[in-house]
């Protein structure tokens, strides 16, 4: 396991010297600063190489969340805040984890090891392999190759329920479980036969035979229910449906 370097933003003086002791706990974890706003730890961003950023959200200069949003590097990022009522545009930006105040030292490492967890899965998707590779047989199989946990997975296009975007990462759900690895659905697309397989969402990927039923703007997969984006509704009606256009 290698280091991971963080850096801590919050205007609270106790709120970062508890977070300066949680992180001195950890020898895997470098601290290299702490800021009392947003402003004053955009150098060190730009400058260091960040893994990891403990972020409040209210602060008087600007918000932790708006902060995020102007970012074109985003590093891991854990939410620590004293309001509840901002866990779910944390989770629309792909915030590690949302921590309330106070919380323990086991949940921050919780937390941390979350954290610690993707950022390693994102160094190991760098050589990451993705083809699909037809078997010389005559009935191909065909799969992609998937670098992941340290591990190289086969993931049959057969056994594919759906593919979830998760900012930098895709979640390769299947019949056997789930894989997540380093990757973009656009450039999945590209690799995904499209007879069976199609865009549903901006975050999703179905595979066509899997789809049982239309409920709305959902579609059912079994006990799976995954929503279809407005801009891809007439796409879905009419390729899985049969229903035309317009």
């Amino acid at each position: 396991m290698r280091n991971y370097s963080c850096i801590i933003i919050d205007d609270e003086e106790i709120a970062r010297d508890l977070l300066e002791n949680f992180i001195g706990r950890i020898p895997h974890v470098e601290l290299l600063g702490k800021y009392g706003n947003p402003l004053e730890a955009i150098s060190s961003i730009r400058v260091e190489t960040v893994d990891l950023v403990f972020l409040d959200i209210q602060m008087p200069s600007m918000t932790g969340i708006e902060f995020l949003k102007t970012l074109s590097r985003t590093p891991a990022i854990i939410f620590t805040t004293a309001y509840d009522q901002y866990a779910l545009e944390g989770y629309q930006l792909s915030v590690i984890d949302y921590l309330l105040k106070p919380f323990s030292f086991t949940r921050f490492m919780q937390a941390v090891n979350k954290a610690t967890e993707l950022i390693e899965l994102k160094d190991n998707a760098k050589s990451e392999i993705i083809a699909k590779i037809p078997s010389t047989s005559q009935t191909p199989l065909e799969y992609l190759l998937i670098n992941a946990d340290h591990k190289l997975h086969r993931i049959y296009f057969k056994d594919i329920l759906y593919i979830q975007s998760m900012k930098e990462y895709v979640s390769y759900v299947t019949d056997q479980g789930k894989v997540m690895a380093w990757g973009s659905l656009k450039s999945l697309e590209e690799k995904l036969p499209s007879a069976d397989f199609m865009r549903i969402h901006k975050s999703y990927i179905v595979a066509k035979n899997r789809v049982n039923s239309l409920n709305g703007n959902q579609l059912e997969l079994g006990d799976i229910i995954l929503p279809i984006g407005g801009s891809y509704r007439d796409d879905v009606l009419e390729k899985l449906f049969d229903k035309p256009k317009g």
